[in-house]
């Protein structure tokens, strides 16, 4: 008698798993789906737009390039001086 019920629990135990397994195939088979917002549109490009973007301004790096090629780029120290106080007063 207790084989009996323990197989009648199995029965009822492996249809609630088949049951289980069939509804969850259901609910993956559905297809999400992404909207997006005309801000979303417009930061997208935008993103885009700076990626694209070259990160070196060849127009005004190309001279001192070449002045440094050369060997004709010279800096005074003065010069350099005075601009790096200017940005600590700057930053203070």
């Amino acid at each position: 008698m207790r084989v009996e019920a323990y197989n009648q629990v199995m029965q009822i135990y492996g249809k609630q798993k088949t049951n289980k397994v069939n509804s969850t195939s259901a609910a993956s088979s559905a297809k999400d789906a992404l909207e997006l917002s005309e801000f979303g549109h417009d930061l997208q490009t935008a993103k885009k737009a700076v990626a694209d973007a070259q990160d070196v301004r060849e127009d005004l790096t190309a001279p001192l390039k070449a002045k440094i090629d050369a060997g004709t780029y010279d800096v005074s120290g003065e010069s350099f001086a005075d601009k790096l106080m200017a940005k600590i007063d700057e930053l203070a």
